[in-house]
């Protein structure tokens, strides 16, 4: 009787307390968290660092500490302890402030991927997450004997007309999906166990509640997207085939693509096909060198009101290829990183002088300088982070598309001032990139991730589901049957390292020409397809407002207070509607394969 009266006088006293004193002892934890997780964290991402940026074959130093920190970080962040103090703050929520509330919420998160509860399945999946990133990277690509690198792959790919060197290309490409299938299958398992723990489904449905958002609330935004864009897709699919047909000399123009027909590994960007008259990037830049296209990435963002890069990121950065006889490997996807939460930003890249990378390291700058922004006393640590996480892709992606722009081009002396280009052939590039990206991310890499950990999908069908979504959302087929005994989606480094989050790309590309239509329209006054935003204050004012509140704000108010709507595709398709009338004429009497309507 006396533990129920106990029990019973608790609660009444945690009911009665203030809320200056439930706040104060929140904010105490909050504190005392935030310096640990801080410390953790940053080992943590040193170790994920050393493990991308220096693969040593058989040398398993860099994955052992990798493993370890991440393992320390792990039982920290998913501590009992820990866990249930924020549960129980979190029964008292109305009496914290707001931001209190958000941090303690992503502490829960955070927790919900590392449980102590099932702790021997969390270091399991760490362990397996680190041999995975080391096959990953480490692997020897080759064609033939040749060792080659996924720059040389992608350079036969986007170039060739050969057929049979076409394929053999795209053979190679796929060669290290096999090698990490088994890998796949165990992550699989594993990762839906781990969130369980704290009452998820599954993996997929943990991740996409970082959103606010149900599993089914996120499949249907994406579904939506997919038909918005399908009529246009449809018409750059039926263009695509016959283009393509030409190009190689095949006799017959085939109902869906063969996927080594097309100039990316995986289909999910054909930009390549087209060369703008009086846009020939590639030929300038080829002059240039890989430092100067960092150097003028970060001139472009001090030109918007940006500080200058932190000579740290320039020292510790891994930004360019490595030397034929370095005797190690390296993570060859471009990514950038914020290792302590605070001051330490770098990025890996293999930057060559060329169209690909010059948009590709803009965008990656875009990341950096969302970090640097957000990075402020009004963010705290533990919110440091996107408003969502398609906010991050969306600013990197902006600055890529501002930075392909004639009038931007032009600033920076890459074009001249008063060159004659062919806009409507610019505009059937971008298309082959941003509405060509959307069937591949919302459709096939959405749905197999979601088949991947929501239904559980069986070993024996990954492959098949893979190109069952490929042909059903891109039109795109293999080019010869592909059993079980390959693992193509795992060619894919996402599936891998990054999983149940591809959508963030597909939602990123709506928001960034939602930001674009906006800074085109509201601030520049310029037609949204000829902008420049170098040097102008007011983008980076606009910018800066977007990025400083990082994960503190709720992604929805933010859009609404920076750009006056809700998430939606219309300025995306606005943006590419005087495409359609020449995609129709181009296609007059051919033969339309894709459904009228996203299936």
């Amino acid at each position: 009787m006396r533990i129920c009266a106990g029990l019973f006088i608790s609660i009444l006293f945690l009911n009665c307390s203030s809320p200056q004193k439930v706040q104060q002892e929140a904010q105490n934890f909050i504190d005392a968290y935030t310096q640990q997780f801080q410390q953790l964290y940053y080992a943590s991402a040193l170790a994920e660092w050393a493990s991308n940026t220096k693969i040593v074959e058989g040398d398993s130093t860099n994955a052992v500490a990798t493993r370890q920190a991440n393992e320390a970080l792990a039982d920290f962040t998913g501590s009992v302890e820990n866990i249930e103090k924020i549960q129980r703050l979190l029964k008292r929520k109305e009496k914290l402030a707001p931001i209190q509330v958000k941090q303690l919420e992503t502490m829960l998160y955070q927790a919900a991927n590392n449980p102590a509860t099932v702790k021997d399945v969390v270091k399991a999946r760490i362990k397996a997450e680190a041999e995975q990133t080391e096959k990953l990277f480490g692997f020897d690509f080759k064609i033939g004997e040749k060792s080659v690198s996924t720059n040389e792959i992608d350079e036969i790919l986007k170039a060739e007309k050969d057929l049979t060197k076409r394929l053999i290309a795209w053979e190679a490409s796929k060669q290290v999906g096999a090698s990490l299938k088994e890998g796949l299958v165990t992550l699989q398992r594993l990762r839906n166990q781990t969130v369980r723990a704290l009452g998820y489904s599954d993996f997929f449905t943990y991740q996409v509640s970082d959103y606010g958002m149900s599993t089914q609330e996120m499949l249907d935004l994406n579904k939506k997207l997919i038909q918005e864009i399908w009529p246009l897709y449809r018409e750059l699919h039926t263009w695509a085939r016959y283009e393509l047909a030409k190009r190689y000399g095949a006799s017959e123009v085939p109902d869906m693509l063969p996927a080594h027909w097309l100039p990316n590994r995986w289909g999910q960007d054909w930009n390549e096909m087209v060369t703008v008259k009086g846009m020939d990037l590639d030929g300038i830049l080829r002059k240039k060198s890989a430092q100067w296209i960092m150097q003028q990435g970060e001139l472009f963002y001090a030109s918007l009101g940006f500080p200058s890069l932190p000579e740290s990121f320039w020292q510790k950065s891994s930004l360019y290829p490595l030397p034929k006889d370095a005797g190690y490997k390296k993570n060859n996807h471009a990514s950038a990183w914020h290792l302590d939460l605070g001051q330490d930003v770098r990025s890996l890249m293999s930057v060559e002088a060329n169209a690909r990378w010059y948009e590709t390291a803009l965008h990656e700058l875009g990341h950096i300088y969302y970090y640097i922004t957000y990075t402020n006393p009004d963010v705290p640590i533990l919110l440091r982070s996107g408003a969502n996480r398609a906010y991050h892709e969306a600013i990197g992606s902006l600055m890529g598309l501002a930075a392909m722009q004639k009038p931007f081009l032009a600033e920076l002396g890459l074009l001249p001032e008063k060159s004659e280009t062919d806009e409507g052939q610019k505009l059937l590039k971008d298309a082959l990139n941003y509405i060509v990206f959307m069937p591949w991310s919302s459709g096939v890499m959405t749905e197999f991730e979601y088949e991947l950990y929501a239904n559980e999908l069986p070993a024996d069908e990954f492959n098949a589901k893979w190109w069952e979504l490929k042909k059903k959302y891109q039109g795109i087929v293999p080019p010869s049957p592909r059993g079980e005994e390959f693992c193509d989606a795992a060619s894919k480094t996402h599936i891998n390292d990054d999983a149940a989050q591809y959508y963030d790309y597909a939602l990123s590309y709506v928001l960034l020409f939602q930001f674009h239509d906006h800074i085109a329209n509201k601030i520049l006054q310029q037609n949204p397809h000829n902008t420049n935003y170098y040097a102008d204050k007011d983008v980076g004012e606009f910018l800066a407002g977007v990025m400083y509140p990082g994960a503190s704000a709720d992604w929805r108010q933010l859009l609404q207070e920076t750009i006056g709507e809700e998430m939606s595709a219309q300025a995306m398709l606005n943006y590419f509607e005087p495409l359609m009338a020449f995609l129709k004429k181009a296609n007059q009497g051919r033969k339309y394969t894709l459904a009228e309507a996203a299936l």
